[in-house]
C-alpha cells in the first residue's frame, strides 16, 4: 500500500502518495515502507568520524523485537513510555516500537530538569522510560524514583552503574534481540486492531505560558499531517531520493511529524545531526534535500552569511545588495524585466556559493515553530533558496498550513491550509481549525480541553485573517497581544522580530500591556559587542559594556532604526539590558527557541517597570 520500488538497481523508493488514508496507524505505514525499501539505507548516524547507515529492513526488525520485549515486561495496551534521548536512530526505533506494542509514546526534552521530569512522569503515569545516556539519566532517574508509577528503565547506552531503588534496568541490546520473524508476526496481529483515532503519543507543550500540558495526538492526526505535507512536496517539488537532516528536538511535535514521520511517509533517508555546533559541517556532508528549521536558526544563518560576504570585498557586497533589492521587489510584486540580466549574473556568481553552504541540492527549507520575520524569508529567497513558512500547533498534528510555490509564495503569510484542514476566523480574529489533525484533548485536563475544543473547532489562540488567495496571515498570539492604556492592540512578535534583525541585537522582549507606551528588554549581539569594544581599543566584559553610555547609545541607534518603520503606538520608547542571553538552561526559552515571557517577566519585572519611571 502506498509505496513501491522501481525496477532495476536504483536504491531509492518511488512513493505513490495517494493512499495515506488507507493506513490505520503509523506503524502500518512504516512497515509498508520498510517492505518496499528492503536493504536500502534509512537511518544515518556519525560514529568515529564516519557516517553509518541502518537499512529499512533492519530498522523494522528492531522495531518489532523491541515491541515484543516491551510487552514481555508486563506493559499493557495504552501504557505510557517516556523517551529521553538526543536525536539518533534509536529514538525513531523506540518511538515506533512503543506504538507497535500498543503503548503510548511520551517524548521528553533532553534539557528537562528533575522537576520537569517529575511533572511529566506523574501526569502521564508512565510505567517505563527509555533513556540514551548516563548523563541524561541522572535527572530522569532522580525523578523516576520519586514518581510512584515508573517501574522500568531501558538504557540505550549502558546504565548498570546507576541501578537504584525499585527500578528494573534493561539493556537496549537485549531489548532488540530475539526472533525477528516471530516478533513481526506478533506486531502485525496487534496493529491490525489499532485505529487512526487511537492515541499515538502524548506530546507535552513546551510551556511558554506555564506548566506543560500533554497533548493527545492520535495516529490519524499525524498521518493526516504527513499526507498534507507529502502532497506539497510531490506537487511542487517532486519526490525522489529525499534526504532529511534531523536536528530539532524529536520531542517537539514539529520535528516528530515533519522530521520523522514525513520522511518515513515518502520513503526518505534521515541523517541525525551531531548537534547544533556541528550543524554547518553536517549540512555540507549530508547534502539534505529538505530541511525542517525554526526561525531563530534562519536569523542566525542570515547574519553569518551577511557578515561573511561583507568581508569578501566590494564586488561581493555589490552583488549581495543587488540580490536583496531584486528580492524585495519580487516579494512586493514589483519585479522588473530589467532585473533579468542581473539575475543571470547572480545565478552564476553569488547564489551557487550560498547554496553550497546548504549542501548544494536543497529543494526547500521549511520554517515552523514560531513566526518567521518576512525580511528573513526574502533574504533566503533572494539567495536562491526556497523557503516555506509553515504554521501549526502541537494540538494540530502540528502543521495546519504551509506556503507553497503553486499558491504564490508571500513571506508575510503562512500559506493556505493543507489538504483536509478547515480554517475559519472567529469574530474576534482568532484562527479556528477543524479536521482529523486536531487533537482529542489534553491528557487528564478536561477543563483546558473544553476551552481549546469547542463544537469541533480548535481555538488556536492566534489572531489572523485569510487573504484573497486563501493564505493565512497571522498577526499575533491572542494571549501575547499587548493592549495599551488607550485600548490599542500591539503585536509584540512583530516588534521583536524587527529588533533582532539589527546586527546590534541578538534577542528582545517588548512589554506595554495597560501602559502608555512600549518598552523593551534587550540582549546585545555578543559578536557585535566584541567588535564594538575592539574598535574602542578597550577590553570589556559584557556587564561593563552595558554600563557604558557610548555602548548604550549604539544600541539605542539600532532601536531608533526600527522605530522609523513602526507606528506611533508600536515605537519602543525605552529599553533595558538583560543580564544574560535568554536560554533553555535559564528557562527563558523553550527548546524550540521561543521566549518564555512569563519567566522573563518573573526575573526582570522590576527592571521593566522601572522604564516607565525613567
Amino acid at each position: 500500500m502506498g509505496a513501491r520500488t522501481r525496477s532495476g538497481d536504483e536504491d531509492y523508493i518511488l512513493v505513490e502518495l495517494t493512499d495515506f488514508a488507507g493506513y490505520p496507524n503509523l506503524v502500518a505505514m512504516f512497515l509498508d515502507r520498510a517492505r518496499a525499501a528492503g536493504e536500502a539505507p534509512f537511518l544515518w548516524a556519525k560514529h568515529d568520524g564516519k557516517w553509518h547507515s541502518q537499512s529499512w529492513r533492519k530498522a523494522a526488525d528492531q522495531v518489532c523485537l523491541l515491541a515484543h520485549n516491551l510487552r514481555a515486561l508486563g506493559l499493557k495496551d495504552g501504557d505510557r513510555v517516556v523517551i529521553v534521548s538526543e536525536n539518533r536512530p534509536e529514538w525513531c526505533i523506540a518511538d515506533l516500537a512503543i506504538m507497535a506494542a500498543g503503548l503510548v509514546t511520551v517524548p521528553t526534552y533532553t534539557t528537562n530538569t528533575e522537576r520537569d521530569h517529575i511533572h511529566i512522569l506523574e501526569n502521564s503515569g508512565a510505567r517505563a522510560v527509555i533513556v540514551s545516556t548516563a548523563k541524561l539519566a541522572q535527572p530522569l532517574l532522580a525523578a523516576a524514583l520519586r514518581a510512584p508509577c515508573a517501574e522500568h528503565v531501558i538504557g540505550i547506552e549502558p546504565l548498570r552503574q546507576m541501578q537504584a531503588g525499585v527500578l528494573a534496568f534493561h539493556d537496549w541490546a537485549a531489548m532488540i534481540a530475539g526472533d525477528a520473524a516471530s516478533a513481526r508476526a506478533e506486531v502485525e496481529r496487534r496493529i491490525a486492531g489499532i485505529g487512526r483515532s487511537q492515541t499515538a503519543c502524548l506530546i507535552y507543550t513546551s510551556g511558554t505560558g506555564g506548566a506543560p500540558r500533554g497533548v493527545m495526538q492520535h495516529h490519524g492526526a499525524i498521518l493526516a499531517n504527513v499526507e498534507g505535507a507529502a502532497e506539497i512536496l510531490v506537487q511542487d517539488f517532486g519526490v525522489k531520493d529525499e534526504v532529511f537532516l534531523s536536528f530539532l528536538p524529536l520531542s517537539h511535535a514539529y520535528e516528530h511529524t515533519g522530521g520523522q514521520y514525513l520522511p518515513i511517509g515518502i520513503g526518505a533517508q534521515i541523517y541525525y545531526a551531531e548537534g547544533l555546533e556541528k550543524l554547518a559541517s553536517n549540512i555540507e556532508e549530508t547534502r539534505p534535500t529538505i530541511m525542517v528549521v525554526v526561525p531563530r536558526l534562519f536569523e542566525v544563518l542570515r547574519t553569518r552569511i551577511m557578515k561573511q560576504v561583507e568581508k569578501q570585498g566590494k564586488l561581493a557586497n555589490y552583488l549581495m545588495g543587488r540580490a536583496l533589492a531584486i528580492g524585495e521587489r519580487k516579494a512586493q510584486g514589483r519585479g522588473r524585466i530589467t532585473d533579468a540580466p542581473m539575475n543571470l549574473v547572480l545565478d552564476a556568481v553569488l547564489r551557487p556559493k550560498i547554496r553550497q553552504r546548504f549542501g548544494g541540492r536543497i529543494k526547500a527549507m521549511v520554517s515552523g515553530g514560531a513566526p518567521l520575520n518576512p525580511d528573513v524569508g526574502v533574504f533566503f529567497d533572494a539567495m536562491g533558496l526556497t523557503m516555506l513558512q509553515g504554521y501549526g500547533q502541537t494540538e494540530a498534528g502540528p502543521v495546519i498550513s504551509c506556503n507553497r510555490p503553486r499558491a504564490g509564495l508571500k513571506m508575510d503569510t503562512v500559506g493556505p491550509p493543507m489538504k483536509g484542514v478547515e480554517v475559519k476566523i472567529a469574530e474576534d480574529g482568532e484562527i479556528l481549525v477543524r479536521g482529523e489533525l486536531v487533537m482529542h484533548g489534553y491528557w487528564q485536563n478536561p477543563a483546558e480541553t473544553a476551552r481549546a475544543l469547542q463544537d469541533g473547532w480548535l481555538h488556536t489562540g492566534d489572531i489572523g485573517h485569510i487573504d484573497e488567495r486563501g493564505r493565512i496571515r497571522i498577526t499575533d498570539r491572542k494571549k501575547d497581544m499587548i493592549v495599551n492604556d488607550k485600548g490599542d492592540n500591539v503585536s509584540p512578535q512583530k516588534i521583536e522580530g524587527m529588533l533582532t534583525l539589527q546586527p546590534e541585537i541578538a534577542q528582545a522582549m517588548v512589554s506595554g500591556d495597560k501602559r502608555p507606551y512600549i518598552v523593551g528588554l534587550i540582549v546585545p549581539d555578543p559578536e557585535w559587542a566584541l567588535d564594538w569594544a575592539r574598535a574602542q581599543g578597550e577590553h570589556f566584559n559584557f556587564k561593563e559594556l552595558q554600563d557604558l553610555p557610548a555602548f548604550r547609545n549604539a544600541v539605542r541607534a539600532a532601536v531608533d532604526r526600527v522605530n522609523k518603520d513602526l507606528s506611533v503606538i508600536e515605537k519602543v520608547r525605552q529599553f533595558a539590558f538583560a543580564d544574560e542571553a535568554f536560554g533553555i538552561d535559564n528557562e527563558e526559552m523553550t527548546p524550540s527557541m521561543k521566549i518564555r515571557r512569563h519567566k522573563i517577566r518573573e526575573r526582570y519585572g522590576a527592571r521593566i517597570d522601572g522604564l516607565y519611571k525613567s
